[in-house]
């Protein structure tokens, strides 16, 4: 259906029908970006092994001997 021909019906309708396909139309569009928006469940461990300390890590700071 071309935009021409959707035009062509909602012209057609009383306002309280263009207020309904209005809403349904905002209702299409939210739902579309729901379901894009959708949140998945996070799986723990799947960073392991990317981070790793140094074995220097703990060692003190030169320069702040002092405030040790």
């Amino acid at each position: 259906m071309t935009d021409v021909q959707l035009y062509t019906k909602l012209s057609g309708l009383p306002l309280n029908l263009k207020n309904e396909v209005a809403d349904f139309i905002d209702f299409i569009k939210f739902k579309s970006t729901k379901e894009s928006m959708k949140i998945k469940k996070r799986v723990a461990g799947q960073a392991k092994g990317l981070i790793s300390m140094k074995g220097y890590f703990d060692d003190p700071i030169e320069g702040f001997n002092e405030y040790m």
